[in-house]
């Protein structure tokens, strides 16, 4: 069997939730398949960490996908050119995006529909993209994966797709992430905080991540406890909104507030695993992989009570209305003081760990492939 597959996201170090999706996913079906032949698509030059195994086949079409209208003509005509071309069984894309062109046999992935929500944080021409085009690939598609219960009753009652051709692949965990020893956290705080103890944000600073309202939280938190806690940014510091950055730039604590920029898996295990809290209070997720992450490496989580949130954290975490600074702050200090609740919170959440791996998260797609096949 032929499967054309579409790689455009794996970037080298500059992979996050999609990237990271089809990282962990496609590299186990390759290696997991070798009697298969899989052609990964890159639009750009690849590295070769991303050619998993001997069957696969790497090809670079252009133009870079960087803009919508680029995005179009990579797929409608560089895509569908490929697949007439090398004729495959299958065309296989983890992004969401699809060719209406071909007659090719296709599986989409839609991580989640945020931008029907707050279309006000997608840019306009995203927006417009997005909104004439994702309901059409979820009809081409003989199968839809996606990566929640929540996210997958969005595609129904959104797009009017039969739910019984939708299949829930959960994001999985990188098993790097461990519990550090005291002497470890000791050591990482040193370093970053001057030995203080920190909650920690991971992700990119969109508006539907939250940031001004955890800003202000922190803020208050700061105002009501005695402690010398501080806020650690994960992520690259590019305000995508300026009422975001004017939230930071109003703050009276905003100098307890550490930006790391992107960082390495390596560092990030160190970073969040000797962190107090992850406080990860979006707004919209369709999943929320630091979740996971924080479970994995023995840290209490603060999330959100809306979306896909509560689906993936349980009963793990302290959930919160991200609409509320008084939520978010009230949460912060039910961390900060009481040390049995953390470690309970723990407990929780290494008892979610199984749940979410990414070797289930593999199979799930081989299965969503096999199911694809046969109805085709």
């Amino acid at each position: 069997m032929k499967i054309v597959v579409n790689t455009r996201l794996l970037l080298k170090n500059k992979l996050e939730g999609i990237g990271w999706f089809s990282y962990e996913t496609i590299k186990y079906i390759t290696q997991n398949h070798p009697e298969h032949e899989f052609i990964f698509v890159f639009d750009r030059p690849y590295d070769e960490e991303f050619i998993f195994s001997d069957n696969v086949k790497p090809v670079v079409l252009f133009p870079p996908t960087r803009h919508p209208v680029l995005q179009y003509i990579w797929f409608e005509f560089g895509i569908t050119h490929l697949l007439k071309k090398t004729r495959p069984d299958l065309f296989l894309s983890t992004d969401g995006y699809l060719s209406l062109r071909t007659k090719i046999p296709s599986i989409t992935v839609i991580h989640d529909l945020n931008f029907e929500y707050y279309p006000q944080d997608v840019s306009w021409a995203n927006r417009k993209f997005f909104k004439r085009y994702f309901s059409k690939y979820a009809k081409k598609a003989v199968r839809v994966g996606t990566v929640s219960e929540y996210s997958k009753n969005d595609i129904v009652n959104l797009y009017q797709i039969n739910p019984d051709k939708i299949d829930v692949i959960y994001n999985g965990v990188n098993k790097a992430y461990t519990p550090l020893s005291e002497e470890e956290i000791a050591d990482v705080r040193n370093s970053l905080t001057g030995g203080e103890p920190y909650f920690i944000y991971i992700g990119a600073l969109r508006p539907r991540k939250n940031l001004k309202t955890l800003f202000r939280a922190f803020d208050a938190f700061r105002k009501e406890s005695d402690s010398h806690i501080k806020l650690v940014v994960v992520g690259d510091k590019k305000w995508h909104g300026q009422e975001m950055q004017q939230t930071y730039e109003a703050m009276q604590h905003k100098d307890e507030v550490i930006f790391t920029g992107s960082l390495t898996s390596d560092k990030l295990r160190e970073v969040l695993g000797a962190a107090l809290a992850l406080t990860y209070v979006s707004y919209f997720e369709g999943f929320g992989i630091p979740i996971v992450e924080a479970f994995q490496a023995g840290v209490p989580v603060i999330t959100s009570d809306i979306t896909s949130m509560p689906e993936v954290a349980g009963d793990a975490a302290l959930l919160i209305d991200p609409f509320s600074r008084i939520s978010i702050t009230k949460a912060m200090l039910k961390i900060a003081s009481d040390n049995d609740l953390r470690k309970d919170l723990i407990a929780k959440g290494h008892r979610r760990e199984d749940v979410f791996t990414w070797e289930k998260s593999g199979k799930r797609l081989w299965n969503c492939i096999e199911k694809a096949l046969k109805s085709s």
